[in-house]
């Protein structure tokens, strides 16, 4: 049986930087970082393991989102977006269950 430790902390390694929000949801949390002069979002399941629709979005102001969806078994993302003195948006979504942030890290 895999350790669920192990299962937990593998998407954290997937975004560089310090966390800077995480936003909980039924069946999921959205984790945004930033570093440097990037923020990096990606959505995040509570029980790893079976396929099933995720999606994560993150955009900067004044550009546009980036998306990545799709049935996934850990997590959707990373999305990496430039994000020097511009706030960032995120939303993400497991199984039908979502969350979003307004206007962030400015």
């Amino acid at each position: 049986m895999a350790d669920p430790a192990a299962a937990d902390a593998a998407p954290l390694s997937v975004c560089s930087g310090q966390p800077q929000k995480t936003v909980s949801f039924a069946h999921g949390g959205l984790r945004i970082y930033k570093a440097r002069g990037y923020a990096c979002a990606l959505t995040v399941a509570d029980q790893p393991g079976a396929r099933r629709a995720m999606r994560v979005s993150l955009q900067a102001r004044g550009g546009s989102p980036l998306v990545d969806s799709g049935d996934f078994t850990q997590h959707a993302g990373p999305v990496t977006v430039h994000a020097l003195n511009r706030c960032v948006r995120a939303s993400g979504a497991v199984s039908g269950a979502s969350a979003s942030t307004g206007w962030v890290l400015c």
